[in-house]
């Protein structure tokens, strides 16, 4: 399976010391959320992933009870990745995580953290005011006409046309 240059940038980031929130932002549909799977299948630690795009409303209650999950990991494994997809659709989002975030770094808990969002404005208001310094900002763009050719081999007439979404592959 390919994998793009940030899936590096986020492996190695994953393998580092905790030290901030990855958040990884971008457009829908050009493959944050096969990031982040892709990166821990590499990785050989426990991971919990949620994503608050499901059907059912998700708020402040389903986000401590996805991250007493990654709690749970982390104390049983000895460390655990948490992975929160679409998280600008709970309400208030940023607050929470900021507390949970201290209370695991104050308790030296060994959860690491990584937001996928793809409305940018929404995450960078949240982030800004609520999460400073406590985060670091991955951009995961549409895909390059390098990409695409060497995933898919296009041409650039297609890159052209279809543009830089992988989803629109199977679609030609």
């Amino acid at each position: 399976m390919f994998k793009r240059q940030i899936y590096h940038t986020l492996l190695s980031r994953l393998q580092e010391k905790r030290q901030f929130i990855q958040v990884l932002v971008g457009p829908r549909q050009v493959g944050k959320t096969t990031l982040a799977h892709q990166v821990i299948d590499t990785l050989n630690i426990s991971a919990h992933y949620a994503s608050a795009d499901e059907p059912t409303l998700q708020d402040r209650t389903w986000l401590e009870q996805q991250w007493a999950l990654g709690r749970l990991q982390a104390q049983r494994q000895g460390q655990a990745i948490l992975i929160l997809d679409e998280i600008q659709k709970v309400e208030q989002w940023t607050t929470l995580i900021k507390q949970l975030w201290d209370e695991d770094t104050a308790s030296q808990t060994p959860l690491k953290v990584v937001l996928l969002g793809s409305s940018p404005l929404l995450l960078q208001r949240g982030l800004t005011e609520s999460l400073a310094g406590r985060f670091e900002l991955i951009r995961v763009p549409h895909w390059s006409f390098t990409e695409m050719q060497t995933a898919f081999d296009w041409s650039f007439e297609q890159y052209i046309y279809f543009g830089g979404y992988p989803g629109a592959v199977p679609l030609i």
